[in-house]
């Protein structure tokens, strides 16, 4: 079924740089304006075929996909565009927050393993900050609160648990995540496994 037009500008897209490495999403929007001025084009992920606008707007929409309508035209949604000049790949520095520690543990106690739903999440500092413990990625996880607080201020020697694995930095970009239900499948194609994982799943 197609797009309302409201709705299908404010889809999302997946950006790649001229390598086809994932840099950014964007707007359908803002990734047709960069295609017609000839910044970037569009790519049919099944084929992996490269349009300009014109070809583009010579393609069916898919039945299950969306599309754009105007008075002359039916356009397929695009998921994917390549820019054809940058080439460059942002930092993958991802913030230190709360809500990125949950996304790196996958919203699971680091201690037993459970899923925890956000009304029991709390962050956990492995070395306590009453011994000197810092809010790091290094330092900091997601535990569940029965373990929290049989942990409290001791250290993990002293209070027999073990953490199911070592917490680090996350390498996954800041910039290429979405919203939950905002994803297209056909991504995938151009996303590793461990980026879907980190910065697309749920």
């Amino acid at each position: 079924m197609g797009q309302s037009l409201g709705w299908g500008l404010t889809a999302p897209t997946l950006v790649l740089n001229k390598s086809w490495v994932p840099i950014s999403t964007t707007t359908v929007r803002h990734a047709l304006n960069l295609v017609i001025k000839d910044s970037a084009r569009l790519i049919q992920p099944d084929t992996y075929q490269v349009h300009d606008f014109e070809s583009w707007c010579t393609l069916s929409p898919l039945p299950e996909g969306g599309a754009i309508r105007t008075p002359n035209l039916i356009i397929r949604l695009p998921e994917v565009i390549v820019l054809m000049a940058y080439n460059k790949i942002p930092g993958n520095k991802v913030p230190f927050s709360r809500r990125n520690v949950h996304r790196r543990d996958g919203n699971l106690c680091q201690y037993c393993g459970r899923h925890v739903h956000h009304s029991e999440m709390t962050i956990d500092h492995v070395v306590p900050r009453s011994v000197g413990g810092k809010n790091t990625w290094e330092n900091c996880v997601i535990a569940c609160r029965r373990c929290n607080n049989a942990k409290g201020d001791k250290a993990l020697s002293e209070c027999g648990l073990r953490l199911l694995r070592r917490p680090t930095q996350p390498d996954w970009s800041p910039c290429i995540t979405t919203r939950k239900g905002q994803r297209c499948q056909s991504w995938r194609g151009f996303v590793s496994e461990k980026q879907w994982a980190m910065g697309f799943g749920g």
